[in-house]
């Protein structure tokens, strides 16, 4: 059984997944393992260098500054960087998880991503605005604006996902350690 799990930027989704892992649950972090099916796979190196040129790969190390400064000023080279991406990484997911009684997906475009699909349940960890900016100026060491996060909020609340499978949705707004929250994903998982 897979259980996806989202949220927007500073939810905390990755905290709540490290203390489920802590119990010895396996997780799938999306963002990661593109990382390195991007490094690792051929093909995807092919197809993202014919897309944004040679500057894609600098001693054979994958330019993330360089791919994002040109899809997010052309949302349709977004659309084909994820269509190279996502199936792969959505392969790759099933496979992995083929084989786990109970496994986790962190993914913060679940849905969009189509990694919804390998799913038989899915959390949505919450958090109040406030607390979400103070998380990311926290971990970014202060490199990010509070308006530039607002603005990645707002991208993100603008596509909010529709389902109709078994959803649990988590606030985590510090009032409840992440073993609380934890034990209540993993309870939930179970009861599927």
């Amino acid at each position: 059984m897979l259980i996806g799990v989202t949220g927007g930027i500073g939810s905390g989704k990755s905290a709540v997944l490290r203390e489920v892992s802590s119990f010895g649950y396996p997780v799938y972090d999306t963002d990661a393992q593109a990382k390195r099916l991007i490094s690792e796979t051929p093909a995807i190196r092919e197809a993202l260098t014919a897309l944004f040129g040679e500057q894609t790969f600098a001693n054979g190390i994958y330019q993330t500054r360089h791919v994002a400064s040109q899809v997010f000023a052309n949302p349709q080279l977004l659309q084909r960087l994820n269509a190279i991406v996502h199936p792969a990484v959505g392969d790759d997911l099933k496979q992995w998880s083929a084989d786990k009684p109970l496994a986790f997906v962190e993914s913060a475009i679940l849905f969009e991503a189509g990694m919804d699909k390998h799913c038989q349940g899915v959390c949505i960890v919450s958090a109040p605005e406030d607390i979400r900016i103070r998380r990311v100026i926290s971990r970014s060491g202060n490199t990010q604006t509070t308006d530039d996060i607002r603005k990645r909020i707002r991208a993100q609340e603008a596509n909010k996902p529709q389902t109709t499978m078994p959803l649990l949705v988590l606030n985590n707004d510090g009032t409840r350690s992440l073993r609380e929250l934890a034990d209540e994903l993993i309870n939930f998982a179970k009861t599927l």
